[in-house]
């Protein structure tokens, strides 16, 4: 199918460029041209080039064949003209599946709010791909215009000196690459730099972090992905001049198999038998005497101090280019955001940052040395050579006599300066959070953040009220440099603030302080998640109400995707709301076996009856983070299914129901949600549970179910063991939870013992039905299954009286006969 062989004027709000779109499989065509202009500045030019959209049209039945959708002749300047463009490209994609596709799918689409499918957008002038698209307006720089797999909708937004695009939840924008490189070509860049440097360098490593240690990353950040084409949140990628390879461990397995060019990358499935990890591999498998590379921001000094010691077993060394090397070697890399602070209220936070600021103070006042707590890094590392280019300005002058006793701390994670602060931002995906550093000494609380970005008169206020200073993010190189008095880190501090401070101006702790001081809620902020996730449990209901009516009553298709977004359009509506937690993990059949999958648009099935479908979704609340799983299914499941469902569940009411004293870890639980797999030869791969944030991050520390903290009243943790079938179906059951003391009758020993508040008994119901072997469950766990739904229902009624449909769903689904029945038919 093609557009573009004749013209017309009907569409004078495009201003400016061809259209043309061809389905090479299809023999007719039709042409729509927009061709009204507006004179602009005379400065402004065109960007001679053209967006080409491919995709694949055979996941919605229409006969496979690729679909180019050309705009050409853009005006990357004029927003209007270029979101105008879009939308006619959305139009006559809508145009195209309109004509092709069944009644029944074009149907499902609407219900979408008529979001056809985009794939990828590339920018190639003169249909050249792999050329540079150069915007030649003296007042910009570069040109963001860009459809991501999935991505669904999107508008034109404008960043400073770059045009944008944002699409579907704010945090799933992505910006275009105004240049296209292969793999290969990717590495044979970076290869360029490696041999380029001083000495040249015989391996580069690529870690997943950026400079905070963050686990979710700005585009701007995602070196890794851009490197390898793995977009997964975790693992390392080591180039060589001749090879590349990359370690994920097993929740990543199948995905970086179908992510990785296989061509130029060996994919390392740690954990597998006879795999090693990074470390191992650089220990035993590399060239003796080897130089390796690796930017000292990027990481922590825990992982400095490994590789140190990997390095040095192969007789090798380190250095620490000035550049990234990824950066430099990358010609389209984002605009880092410098999106808007905002306070976060007292009444969401429970406690003023000007109190949580003096229990940093007193912490470091009354600071001693305790050598278990101390984390010394080895000699022999570098710490005060090579430093980042941004802090390369920097003079150490005369050394001083250094007071041992703490001066200050640096504190680097993002998380951490936002609670601290009482501020949130919106520069990670899904993470509330603003790019900074924060240093707090006993006279002094420097705040270092892009300094062009604009704080309004109420952040400034909350600042000055606090005594905080601000300096631009750039300059903590050099503050940390000059900087007089001895300074408290911690492992997961950059190892370059170490070399910035060199070794007699700093301590390293095995902990960090305010990790500790966050992860025990108070009383305002146990209140607010047990708000929220009443609110979340309510769309959750009101969702899988929608999703049942609409695939078993009305027998109308949904794709994971699809699903996704129905559920995030419900919470959409809520209160608090301020966007996902997380990416939306929806997925069936074989993609419900990969933990972490996340559907796209273009790269999303249908959910299939016969197979459990899987959700692990979440909402950001103002008054809370919410994180859960639940495994349906809309068919008869099989006999596996049944029983793997089942041993998970088991496993989830094992962890609800424990009662420990005071000190228990979460490790020392983990094997209570695991026993019952266990017992059929079954396990999962990933942890049973983790902290989490009060609008904050999803993940947070410092306990979790996999680590040897002892957890304490007031820590908030997930439950959700899982089990996972490669290449057929995944299951995984999560509730949020609250540690608590509890008071036993019989208990005379003085000995505290601590059990669990399960948030969720008040959010979403558990499916029981035709999905679980009752034959396996004791008396015990029916009654707990039949209690939770029952206090599901009773708390969402009141909050679900105007969704008739939801109601009905609640009511039957939780109802008195068994411990719970579904009736999908």
């Amino acid at each position: 199918m093609t557009f573009g062989e004749s013209r017309c004027t009907q569409w004078p709000c495009w201003r400016g460029g061809d259209i043309s779109l061809r389905h090479s499989s299809l023999g007719w065509r039709m042409c729509h041209v927009g061709q009204q202009r507006t004179k602009v500045d005379e400065q402004q030019r065109s960007l001679q080039s053209t967006a080409i959209i491919r995709g694949n049209l055979s996941t919605f039945g229409v006969p496979a064949a690729t679909v180019e959708v050309k705009v050409a002749k853009l005006d990357p300047v004029d927003d209007q003209g270029v979101g105008s463009a879009l939308l006619y490209v959305l139009f006559a994609f809508t145009f195209l599946s309109s004509s092709l596709l069944p009644p029944t799918t074009m149907g499902w689409l609407s219900r979408f709010g008529s979001r056809p499918p985009l794939p990828r957008v590339v920018i190639a002038p003169n249909d050249t791909t792999g050329a540079t698209a150069r915007e030649k307006s003296a007042d910009s720089s570069a040109t963001a215009l860009s459809i991501s797999p999935g991505a669904g909708f999107g508008k034109v937004v404008s960043r400073g000196k770059t045009l944008g695009v944002s699409f579907g939840t704010p945090a799933s924008r992505e910006d275009v690459s105004t240049q296209v490189l292969s793999p290969a070509q990717k590495l044979e860049a970076l290869r360029k730099l490696m041999k380029a440097e001083p000495t040249p360098l015989d391996y580069y490593i690529i870690p997943s972090e950026d400079v905070h240690q963050s686990e979710y990353i700005a585009p701007a950040d995602a070196r890794r992905e851009y490197i390898s084409g793995f977009s997964g949140s975790a693992g390392v990628a080591i180039v060589s001049p001749t090879s590349a390879h990359l370690f994920v461990d097993s929740r990543y397995w199948i995905q970086a198999a179908r992510e990785i060019d296989i061509n130029n990358w060996t994919l390392h499935k740690v954990g597998a038998p006879g795999e090693k990890t990074w470390l191992e591999w650089i220990r035993q498998d590399t060239d003796t005497g080897s130089l390796f590379g690796v930017d000292s921001r990027l990481i922590a000094c825990d992982i400095a101090a490994s590789l140190h010691v990997a390095v040095s077993e192969r007789n090798g060394s380190i250095t620490f280019p000035r550049l990234n090397l990824i950066d430099a070697s990358r010609p389209d890399r984002p605009a880092r955001p410098n999106n808007p602070i905002f306070v976060h209220e007292l009444k969401y936070t429970g406690q003023s940052a000007a109190d949580k600021i003096e229990a940093v103070r007193s912490w470091i006042r009354g600071y001693q040395t305790v050598e278990k707590d101390m984390y010394i890094l080895p000699e022999g590392m570098i710490h005060s050579e090579e430093a980042p280019k941004s802090a390369s300005s920097a003079t150490s002058g005369t050394p001083e006599p250094i007071d041992e006793q703490p001066y200050g701390t640096v504190i680097t994670m993002l998380d951490c300066i936002a609670w601290l602060l009482n501020l949130r931002g919106d520069d990670v995906p899904f993470n509330p959070v603003f790019f900074s550093f924060l240093v707090i000494t006993l006279d002094q609380v420097v705040l270092f953040t892009d300094g062009e970005r604009v704080l309004d008169d109420r952040v400034m206020n909350h600042l000055q009220e606090l005594g905080v200073e601000r300096k631009d993010y750039g300059d903590v190189w050099q503050f940390l440099r000059k900087s007089k008095g001895k300074m408290i880190l911690d492992t997961r501090s950059p190892y370059a603030v170490a070399v910035m401070l060199t070794r007699a101006r700093y301590i390293i702790l095995n902990y960090s302080y305010v990790t500790q001081l966050k992860g025990v809620k108070n009383d305002t902020e146990i209140a607010g998640f047990r708000e929220a996730y009443l609110r979340d449990g309510a769309a959750f209901v009101r969702w899988l109400a929608w999703l049942e009516e609409t695939i078993k009553k009305k027998k109308q298709p949904v794709t994971e995707w699809g699903a996704a977004q129905k559920l995030t359009e419900f919470r959409q509506e809520l209160d608090h709301y301020m966007g996902l937690a997380y990416a939306n993990i929806s997925a069936t059949g074989a993609n419900a076996a990969l933990p972490h999958y996340e559907p796209t648009l273009i790269h999303s099935v249908l959910l299939d009856p016969k197979k459990p479908y899987l959700n692990d979704s979440g909402g950001q609340y103002l008054d809370g983070t919410c994180d859960t799983t639940r495994t349906v299914h809309f068919g008869t499941p099989t006999k596996e299914q049944k029983i793997a469902y089942t041993r998970v569940l088991q496993g989830h009411i094992a962890i609800d129901s424990a009662v420990f004293p005071e000190g228990t870890t979460g490790a020392q639980l983990d094997v209570l949600a695991r026993k019952a797999l266990w017992s059929d030869g079954l396990n999962y791969g990933h942890g049973t549970g983790h902290g989490f944030g009060s609008f904050l991050s999803v993940h947070e520390g410092p306990h979790s179910f996999g680590n040897h903290v002892a957890l304490k009243p007031g820590y908030v943790i997930t439950n959700e063991p899982g089990y996972y079938k490669e290449g057929d179906f995944g299951i995984r059951i999560e509730s949020a939870l609250l540690v608590k003391e509890v008071k036993l009758k019989d208990s005379k020993s003085g000995v505290k013992w601590l059990a669990f508040e399960r948030f969720t008994q008040s959010k979403v119901p558990i499916q029981g039905s035709l999905f679980l072997d009752y034959s396996l469950l004791t008396k015990e766990e029916r009654r707990w299954l039949r209690l939770h739904n029952r206090a599901c229902r009773e708390k969402l009624e009141p909050l679900l009286k105007g969704d008739k449909r939801a109601m009905k769903w609640l009511q039957r689904t939780t109802g008195k006969v068994g411990p719970i029945e579904i009736i999908w038919e």
